[in-house]
């Protein structure tokens, strides 16, 4: 019976630096977290689906078709992620024996990528795997329950890496040839989305 694990996906931000909820972004027939959502919920290798929300969360749940996934709303969300893992940490299902770390705001991350990384910690099961996108770190970061404790202590942003940084030494790389994918904080990097998609209707 292979490993049970979860996707997190971190979607609970303010937006600040861009004044207006993200998540809802027109993205071709959907929004820039429905994109997200739709790519990692149409993985093989993930067996759930968690959505932390937190910020213009009645508008987001409103918008957003989350599908089958699960979604979750963080009432700290303005503490940083590390609150988001707290809150999402504690509604995976009870089998999770690793969770798959992703962002509301990269929708250039693809199923592929989800399924090549997460079949590759079934077969190590490694403490800490992520993608390597030409010698780029990124997600998704899939974590072994060893480390669900230390996610939910963690404080403050960035707060998966902090992980990563503390534990060189398990941590494995799974190559991907593909470049970085976008994180979106900014109009200009909205814009660069819209860009590179196509289009709003891409």
């Amino acid at each position: 019976m292979r490993p049970f694990v979860s996707a997190l996906v971190l979607a609970a931000g303010a937006s600040t630096r861009l004044g207006q909820p993200k998540q809802l972004l027109p993205l071709g027939p959907t929004t820039l977290l429905g994109r997200v959502v739709a790519e990692v919920s149409a993985t093989s290798a993930l067996d759930e689906v968690v959505v932390g929300i937190g910020g213009a969360a009645a508008e987001v749940r409103r918008r957003v078709d989350f599908g089958g996934a699960k979604v979750v709303e963080n009432p700290e969300f303005t503490e940083g992620c590390a609150a988001s893992y707290r809150t999402g940490i504690a509604a995976l299902d009870a089998r999770a024996e690793a969770v798959a770390v992703l962002l509301g705001d990269q929708p250039g991350v693809d199923r592929a990528v989800i399924d090549t990384v997460v079949g590759e910690w079934r077969r190590t099961r490694d403490r800490i795997m992520l993608a390597s996108y030409r010698g780029r770190e990124g997600h998704p970061l899939v974590f072994a329950r060893a480390l669900f404790a230390e996610l939910v202590a963690l404080r403050g942003d960035k707060a998966a890496w902090k992980i990563v940084d503390a534990h060189r030494e398990s941590v494995r790389r799974v190559p991907v040839d593909q470049p970085l994918p976008r994180d979106v904080n900014t109009w200009q990097e909205y814009e660069a989305l819209l860009r590179s998609a196509g289009g709003p209707e891409a």
